[in-house]
């Protein structure tokens, strides 16, 4: 390859990962529409107007900005949102994505009816703050910004996996993150000192300007595609 890309950037480019994107044509087409994919899920959104959420923007417009952004599909600045828990999904009607004692072809509209039914009266596992890990071309990795926080975080998970019903693979060990865009098609290789040069100054703008990212308390919502995410119930409250 032409130029070193550090391991956690590989797979956005093409050298290290030439496969197609995972999402493209069920989440989104090639020309960076967004299609129809209704689910629901447990998200904090940004907390708007707020100092941090300027940063974030602001990140998020300089990585609009560069030459070759065309090949990202941006969401709208109103969907920023950290996944905290990953509801059910049309496409992902597959166990263990579907809690076991629900048929698999239940709509997803009766889906979202039934959990909101049984969080009546969830308690939550308090407050938590995020920070950024890093920057990459989809997005912000986030993580709890103290031990504490990501104990909280870990807590929250294992609990709304009980009216869920189920633990995805990867319940242990989810990377948090914030969504800018998805790949339609890898960046070149050639980019690679430009985009990494760009992650690192937006890493940095991140750590002086907004070391702590300002939230709102999870929220179960549904969605009909990744730029709207309504939130039907407030999590933890009592």
């Amino acid at each position: 390859m032409p130029q070193s890309i550090r391991p956690s950037l590989a797979g956005f480019f093409e050298g290290t990962n030439p496969k197609p994107p995972l999402h493209l044509g069920t989440r989104y087409d090639t020309a960076g529409n967004f299609l129809p994919e209704p689910g629901n899920t447990v998200v904090s959104h940004l907390v708007s107007g707020s100092p941090s959420e300027a940063v974030v923007i602001e990140v998020r417009e300089r990585m609009r900005a560069m030459p070759d952004a065309d090949r990202l599909a941006f969401t709208p600045i109103s969907s920023l949102h950290m996944t905290l828990f990953q509801g059910i999904i049309e496409y992902r009607r597959r166990l263990p994505y579907w809690p076991q004692d629900v048929p698999l072809d239940t709509s997803v509209d009766d889906m979202t009816s039934l959990y909101l039914e049984r969080l009546k009266g969830f308690e939550g596992r308090g407050a938590f703050n995020i920070k950024v890990l890093e920057v990459v071309p989809t997005g912000l990795t986030v993580a709890g910004a103290t031990e504490q926080d990501r104990r909280a975080m870990s807590a929250w998970r294992d609990t709304l996996s009980v009216p869920f019903g189920y633990r995805h693979p990867d319940h242990d060990s989810y990377i948090f993150h914030i969504t800018f865009a998805y790949q339609i098609q890898r960046l070149a290789d050639d980019r690679a000192t430009a985009w990494q040069d760009f992650f690192d100054d937006s890493l940095a703008l991140l750590e002086r300007q907004a070391p702590v990212i300002e939230i709102k308390p999870p929220a179960f919502c549904s969605f009909n595609d990744m730029n709207h995410f309504e939130e039907l119930l407030i999590l933890g409250r009592s």
